[in-house]
């Protein structure tokens, strides 16, 4: 699978949904990560109240992880606008957790530019 595809993939369950209050929303990003098998996951944001909701990063994780897999090799995430970013600061720490090696995982910007999560966490408490 290559980048835009992987892209595509995140973008085609980014679908943004109202919840209950006009605050709360789903959907208004989707993640999407290639594992070292070769399998895809994918997952959305639920933005709740008190921090009670998820990023799309840690909702495909989990499918992944639902699956027996915790190794990846690329992951990118895209806002509704068609943008990608970087997962935030829980989320990179939560994917060096889950497998050491995910510390070398491409982190797609979008743009043709891309990242290690090693570099989003340099000196990384794992390898000391």
């Amino acid at each position: 699978m290559n980048d835009k595809e992987l892209f595509d993939a995140a973008k085609s369950v980014c679908k943004p949904l109202a919840l209950s209050a006009p605050e709360f929303s789903a959907g208004t990003v989707g993640a999407a990560l290639l594992t070292a098998a070769g399998n895809v996951y994918t997952g959305i944001c639920i933005d709740l109240a008190c921090g009670l909701g998820f990023c799309a990063e840690a909702s495909a994780a989990a499918e992944m992880l639902k699956h027996g897999e915790t190794h990846i090799v690329r992951i990118v995430a895209v806002f509704e606008n068609g943008e990608s970013g970087t997962p935030c600061g829980r989320c990179r720490e939560m994917l060096a957790q889950i497998d050491r090696r995910n510390l070398d995982c491409t982190v797609l910007l979008g743009n043709n530019k891309s990242t290690t999560l090693r570099e989003l966490l340099p000196m990384h408490w794992l390898e000391e």
